[in-house]
């Protein structure tokens, strides 16, 4: 498929076109994983093990799920 073919399949939106795209050499940017402490106060510990545990995932898990979703709410008022 040429180029102007996949735009303008895209820009009319009328098909999915990731059956038009190689997914085997994808690759996702700035995914470095950088190890981070961070200090909080017992009852935020607390809270967070609380809400853990309420929807079956770990402690990290949940403050990566809520830092991220902040950080896109974020960028999309920017």
């Amino acid at each position: 498929m040429k180029a102007k073919e996949f735009d303008k399949k895209f820009d009319e939106n009328k098909s999915d076109i990731i059956d038009d795209l190689d997914l085997s050499s994808i690759k996702r940017l700035n995914q470095v994983q950088k190890r981070v402490n961070v200090d909080f106060p017992a009852w935020v510990i607390d809270a967070l093990d609380k809400e853990a545990n309420r929807i079956g995932v770990t402690r990290q898990s949940i403050i990566k799920l809520w830092l991220v979703e902040r950080l896109e709410e974020h960028s999309v008022r920017i």
